[in-house]
């Protein structure tokens, strides 16, 4: 079991009790699961550009990622309806606490002027999105091996019913929002 996964057994479902006045345990929210996604536009080009965002999805998050097609066609962009316009990931059980660990911990620190994240970036839902503007601030990613800087969004979907109790349970996982 993971770090992160047994201390949100004991010390975060303790403090959000304390705070919230659950009465019940099942009543604190929890992580439900972490969808990470990329949008490639050239990728209607160039298909290797697909493929390499791709593997670096795959191996920023540790598991197989999927390629998104185009819902609908916008001329403007010259994308058509089926198009590949990009790729997602959807991580749940103990590669999404591993994940969260990794990102609070190893990949926001390394950002270039970094303040902490954006703290009203929650839905109304507590859910929680997240940019980031490259994936080299993953220690998995290997600068000389990329071939373009590419951005990607993290989602993090909760259980709690409020954007408040959904702060305080990302706050409890040490995500560093700005002041």
């Amino acid at each position: 079991m993971s770090r992160l996964k047994s201390m949100y057994r004991s010390e975060i479902t303790e403090a959000m009790v304390k705070k919230f006045g659950y009465k019940n345990v099942l009543q604190v929210p929890k992580i439900e699961k972490i969808v990470i996604n990329m949008g490639v536009g050239e990728a209607k080009d160039n298909a290797k550009v697909l493929e390499s965002a791709m593997k670096d999805m795959e191996t920023i998050a540790g598991q197989k990622a999927v390629i998104t097609k185009a819902k609908n066609s916008v001329a403007n962009f010259k994308i058509r309806e089926g198009m590949n316009i990009g790729c997602k990931t959807t991580l749940r059980g103990e590669k999404m606490y591993e994940f969260l660990d990794r990102l609070v911990n190893l990949a926001l620190p390394r950002v270039r002027d970094f303040r902490g994240v954006n703290p009203n970036a929650f839905d109304g839902r507590g859910n929680y999105a997240l940019g980031i503007k490259e994936q080299l601030i993953f220690p998995e990613i290997e600068y000389d091996k990329i071939d373009k800087v590419r951005g990607m969004d993290v989602i993090i979907v909760t259980t709690a019913k409020s954007d408040e109790e959904a702060r305080e349970l990302l706050t409890l996982f040490n995500m560093p929002f700005a002041k």
